[in-house]
């Protein structure tokens, strides 16, 4: 193993240890300890974050809030990894708390001249087309760490300009049209519940609730979120309504074809009548039949509502 190869190696090694003496790596790597010592001087000046402790019983440290230097990675990767960074340039918030021009920087920082320059062409020539959000989620952070350790929280949500209450248990987060969404476990109406992360207020540690369990969070998850008094519906389009569908869908919807004909199978639950018919008005006539027919009319009274707003403004 030349001295790159063992460079390399030694990263990875080290970066799933908290501490390390000098001894670990002679053993590890058969080499002396004056070659042990210019490897460390080696891995700090590429940005190893390691740091000594001195004294009878000194050791090597390493920082764990600090990743391995793109170093490790291939051109195609690195690439990769960059451009998935300027992705997040669209979002108002993160779960993190970062300024991605600083990231950008310090990204650019472990690379060579010649590599920042390729970037530079590459952003100039790719273009990023997605949904920008706008909307800020001061509590995105939180809500992301209390689904990794599956706690209970009573948060205060916004909806209709009215505030209430709920008893959670977040599960899941995504993201969709420029907007942050989280699927909870309702521990009140014991049913999945999917809130805009926006709308979330306020958010506290419940330590009276229990945790569902997964197993009951599973079976849930299968069911989605169909309630027994569901309407189902069957709406037929044409090919210009399946890019429609492709650009906005949702979990209670999927697109199935029959005789070749392109169709939406799905269903809505009660107090959902205003989100569904607003989501099929924007086929216009990209619909060629709607089921049931209740539906319909819905969709055919939003019409009307809109026509008499528009005729008097």
């Amino acid at each position: 193993m030349n001295k790159s190869e063992r460079l390399h190696d030694m990263m990875i090694y080290l970066n799933n240890r908290n501490y390390f003496n000098l001894s670990d790596l002679m053993e590890k790597y058969n080499i002396s300890k004056s070659t042990a010592l210019r490897d460390i001087q080696s891995l700090e000046n590429i940005g190893m974050p390691i740091f000594s402790e001195h004294g009878r019983y000194g050791r090597y440290g390493v920082l764990q809030n600090r990743l391995l230097s793109p170093i490790i990675f291939t051109l195609d990767e690195m690439y990769a990894i960059y451009f998935s960074m300027l992705t997040l340039r669209e979002y108002q918030s993160t779960p993190f708390d970062l300024d991605l021009q600083k990231l950008k920087q310090k990204f650019e920082c472990c690379i060579s001249k010649e590599h920042q320059l390729n970037l530079d062409t590459m952003e100039s020539v790719f273009s990023f087309v997605s949904s920008k959000q706008v909307n800020e989620c001061p509590l995105l952070k939180d809500i992301l760490y209390s689904a990794i350790n599956n706690s209970v929280n009573d948060i205060t949500y916004k909806r209709l300009n009215t505030n209430h209450s709920y008893t959670v248990q977040f599960l899941n987060i995504s993201t969709s049209f420029g907007q942050w969404y989280v699927t909870a476990y309702n521990h009140d109406s014991e049913k999945l519940q999917v809130f805009r992360c926006d709308k979330i207020l306020l958010l506290a540690s419940n330590e009276n609730r229990f945790p569902i369990d997964s197993e009951i969070l599973q079976s849930l998850t299968e069911q989605q979120f169909k309630e027994k008094d569901a309407t189902d519906f069957e709406v037929s389009i044409t090919d210009k309504g399946v890019d429609i569908f492709i650009k906005e869908n949702y979990p209670s919807m999927k697109l199935v074809y029959t005789a070749g004909t392109p169709m939406i199978k799905g269903y809505y639950n009660k107090k959902e009548e205003n989100f569904i018919s607003n989501y099929f008005l924007s086929y216009g006539k990209e619909a060629i039949s709607i089921k049931p027919t209740k539906l319909k009319n819905l969709i055919v009274e939003k019409m009307k509502d809109n026509l008499s707003y528009l005729n008097n403004i």
